[in-house]
């Protein structure tokens, strides 16, 4: 290993050792009841609810997955994605967080997702609950594995190590700490993380233009290739063999296709996602206050905003710097990793890059921990073993988490995976299943049990409907299936309420609390 490259793994090393300390330093207080494992006691402040609620969703895909669309096809694809998502961001803290924190709470204290739509409907024999369990098993083992992507790519790329055996290593060392450290832990470092991605991103941003000459000379590279830099065209990148065409030292292009209001409105679904995303939801239910809320939601949009923008400029710059670095898009998911390794000293180049290391952590810690909430609460409690002692679920919880980590390393063993698509279809996964019956859940009184139970089996069936048998047909089965998937389960939602008894008074009485409950803050 040489000299450049040792001080860039001793960084990181360093980085990793910081993170596994904060994990063993909450290890006896996660230890101390379920809810302290799961949920933090309820006792997050703002900054850390903002902080790791962002950095638990963005992942690797916020620094190596956003970059690279924008560096293989150009401007539209990513930046429609990032708009849609800093909407859904925004929408999310305004309208959901204060009322499922008083919610959760009334409704039977629940300390997961899973739980509360149980608690909500007053479930007797966790119909839901299960349902829900399940989908968050399937998706977020999905979700995991692209996390132990990011984790191969980036040491493959950075050391040359054999892909397969740093993405297990990497994958091993987030289920250590995460084993160990519960939702504190996870929360804790995330917050740290969500500090260092930020950090990372911009100083990419800064060095890599002024190295390409300024704002203009980058703008001007970009506009010199079809349909690169518009936000109503795509750039089509020549490719022969699975590789993109070098002719005298220049990368080929075809002409630039077309990206319409139909593609657009596709893309800009990306935002409905995060109704349905579990790791985002659970801040809003473990924060202490929620008059905090509205401090909270003007962090993490900014902190959204900033870092969404950064991404995309980055794959632009990369273009333009290193036009012929990476000829397939698998590959042009390592743009942040050759600008940071070719830009910066190595020692601040390990720091920088650590903020990979940091996305994918703060996500696949996530991603395992409440996985694991939701077979051993959910199914192993209230459905195997009724009478489990705390500690006999946070042992099933741990079980579990080398399971789904099993899992996802075999899912994530082709090192030619692309993380941008990975996580499209988990993302999909959530906001179909998740997302419908959260808004009806808390804003319409007339939602019924059976209702849920359709809207949630829809929603969650058709994403694998559209994305495996229609979405291939092309046309106007092109379009990203979490719309189709979200109409669709909101349909089943509103249709089966209205057909079926309205909820019990209690159920109404409940709801009414929590709007009540929710507007005092």
């Amino acid at each position: 290993m040489k000299g450049d490259t040792f001080q860039i793994f001793i960084s990181m090393i360093i980085y990793m050792a910081v993170v596994l300390g904060i994990g063993l330093y909450f290890a006896k207080r996660a230890n101390e009841s379920s809810e302290n494992y799961f949920l933090g006691g309820r006792s997050l402040g703002p900054l850390v609810t903002a902080m790791s609620a962002e950095a638990s969703d963005m992942s690797g895909w916020l620094l190596m997955g956003l970059p690279g669309v924008a560096y293989w096809y150009g401007l539209s694809d990513a930046v429609w994605t990032a708009i849609g998502l800093a909407a859904g961001t925004y929408l999310n803290w305004l309208f959901v967080a204060k009322r499922l924190h008083s919610y959760s709470v009334i409704a039977g204290d629940s300390i997961t997702l899973p739980d509360f739509f149980s608690n909500r409907f007053k479930e007797k024999n966790k119909v839901i609950m299960t349902i829900s369990a399940i989908f968050i098993l399937v998706f977020f083992t999905v979700y995991a594995s692209s996390c132990f992507v990011t984790v191969g790519k980036l040491f493959n790329t950075l050391f040359g190590f054999k892909y397969q055996h740093m993405m297990i290593a990497g994958a091993a060392f987030v289920l250590f700490y995460t084993y160990i450290g519960g939702f504190l832990a996870e929360t804790a470092s995330d917050t740290m993380q969500a500090f260092v991605m930020i950090f990372a991103l911009l100083t990419i941003l800064i060095v890599g233009t002024s190295v390409a000459g300024g704002v203009l000379a980058v703008v001007e590279n970009a506009k010199s290739i079809p349909g690169f830099f518009e936000f109503f065209g795509i750039a089509s990148p020549t490719v022969v063999d699975g590789s993109q065409q070098i002719i005298n030292g220049v990368p080929q292009f075809g002409e630039a296709g077309e990206y319409g209001l139909y593609t657009i409105l596709s893309t800009l679904a990306w935002g409905l996602g995060y109704f349905g995303m579990p790791q985002v939801l659970l801040r809003f239910m473990a924060i202490r206050d929620a008059g905090e809320l509205t401090q909270s939601r003007r962090i993490a949009t900014v902190w959204v905003i900033i870092s969404l923008g950064a991404a995309v400029a980055l794959g632009i710059i990369g273009r333009s710097l290193f036009p012929t670095e990476l000829l397939t898009y698998s590959e042009s998911e390592s743009i942040f990793i050759v600008l940071s390794s070719k830009l910066l000293p190595s020692a601040l180049a390990g720091f920088v890059m650590a903020g990979i290391l940091a996305a994918t952590i703060s996500s696949s810690d996530s991603y395992l921990l409440i996985a694991a909430s939701a077979f051993s609460k959910n199914i192993y409690q209230h459905l195997i073993k009724k009478d489990a002692t705390d500690k006999q679920v946070m042992n099933v919880s741990r079980i579990i988490l080398v399971l789904i980590s099993i899992i996802g390393i075999v899912i994530a063993l082709d090192e030619n995976s692309v993380i941008f698509t990975i996580v499209s279809f988990a993302w999909a996964g959530f906001g179909a299943t998740f997302g419908p019956i959260t808004i009806f859940s808390l804003f319409w009184k007339r939602t019924t049990r059976e209702g849920a139970i359709a809207g949630m089996l829809s929603g969650g069936i058709m994403v694998f409907i559209w994305k495996l048998v229609l979405k291939p047909m092309g046309g106007i089965f092109g379009v990203y299936e979490l719309l189709p998937a979200f109409i669709v389960s909101c349909i089943f939602i509103y249709a089966v309420s209205k057909m079926t008894d309205e909820p019990s008074l209690k159920i109404q009485e409940e709801f009414e609390l929590a709007k009540e409950k929710s507007s005092e803050k």
